[in-house]
């Protein structure tokens, strides 16, 4: 196992010709620790192995078996390239050799043969001004990170509130959340990643916000243990409009795209795919998918729990009952997408309670 000191940061040489790879090391080798590669094929297995170590890499491009290019191509699809420069040093100069070095994201490109105070002055500078872009991302990574937690726990707090007005134990919040993000990661794969990991931690989080309007709801009608009067249902609808209307407040005055988000479900999660939903009476695509997401396991859950107004049914039978349009129309690729994760779901929520 290779002993990484500290106060060393570590070059990867990646060249077919040992002359090479010994030149470049005996220029570096007093301030760097050296890792070298004959080839691409070999420089993937020492960055899979050595990735977090690696504070830059040296690239040839001609050699045998995966040349320069290929393993710049690489490095861009496993992201490897945004955190770990890349010098190419060749011979080969052309215009069209070096913008397509440059297209790949390499961040500095010598020419051979080259001088030896260039190279270490351009590794030098190259691993400091990476080092500093690492600290600002992570300063406001960690922003990010504060901010998000001050956001879970005002929502936690006020969806907690609607439940305990709900009578319901709180797990209902919880649930839709890891419904709302496994169903989302499905939707992903099949509408061709039309979300980030970002927008999806974002969209369940604020899946906790849906039904914060019911907190303008008299308790009498949230809690009835009977069916509810058309006029009392009339006023059950209004928790939509109202949650949202709450919200959009909170949005003027803060600008964050979690509000918008929430905004978002509060308002559309009781609207339908055929239009006979409320508030708007929204039809098909007019709805956000993400809106469409939580309403969809908003619906399971509910079916799936036991209720003051009802016993809980079992998963097969919810699954019935939604695929039967028992429960409202739904977007035909979430329901495909619900069938796909439907073997997950009991144990899911097993494990979230």
């Amino acid at each position: 196992m290779i002993d990484f000191p500290a106060e060393k940061k570590t070059v990867l040489i990646v060249d077919d010709t040992a002359f090479n790879r010994e030149l470049l090391t005996e220029i570096l080798e007093d301030e760097y620790e050296i890792l070298e590669a004959e080839n691409g094929v070999e420089a993937i297995k020492v960055m899979e192995k050595h990735r977090e170590q690696v504070s830059l890499v040296l690239l040839d491009v001609v050699m045998p078996e995966m040349d320069g290019f290929s393993f710049l191509e690489y490095m861009n699809l496993r992201g490897w390239i945004d955190s770990v420069p890349v010098i190419m040093i060749s011979s080969e100069n052309t215009s069209d050799f070096v913008d397509r070095a440059y297209q790949l994201q390499v961040t500095d490109f010598i020419s051979r043969p080259f001088d030896t105070s260039i190279v270490r002055r351009r590794t030098a500078n190259t691993i400091t001004l990476y080092a500093k872009q690492r600290r600002l991302e992570e300063m406001v990574n960690e922003q990010i990170r504060r901010h998000e937690r001050s956001n879970r726990l005002m929502i936690s707090i006020l969806s907690q509130l609607v439940e305990f007005r709900n009578g319901e134990s709180g797990l209902h919040i919880v649930h839709i959340r890891a419904i709302t993000e496994l169903l989302l990661r499905r939707v992903n794969w099949k509408m061709d990643d039309i979300y980030s990991d970002e927008d999806i931690s974002r969209i369940a989080i604020a899946s906790a916000l849906h039904d914060i309007g019911k907190i303008s709801t008299p308790e009498e009608i949230l809690n009835k243990p009977g069916r509810l009067t058309a006029e009392e249902f009339t006023i059950m609808k209004e928790h939509a409009a109202v949650g949202a209307e709450m919200l959009k407040k909170l949005q003027d005055s803060y600008d964050d795209p979690l509000l918008q988000t929430a905004y978002e479900i509060c308002r559309w999660h009781h609207e339908r795919y055929d239009g006979r939903g409320y508030p708007d009476g929204l039809k098909g695509d007019q709805i956000p998918i993400h809106a469409q997401v939580v309403a969809l396991a908003d619906v399971y859950d509910a079916l799936t729990s036991e209720r003051c107004y009802k016993k809980a049914f079992s998963h097969e039978t919810a699954m019935e009952m939604i695929l039967g349009g028992k429960c409202g129309a739904f977007h035909p690729t979430l329901l495909a997408c619900l069938q796909e994760i439907a073997p997950e779901l009991p144990g899911l929520l097993k494990g979230e309670a």
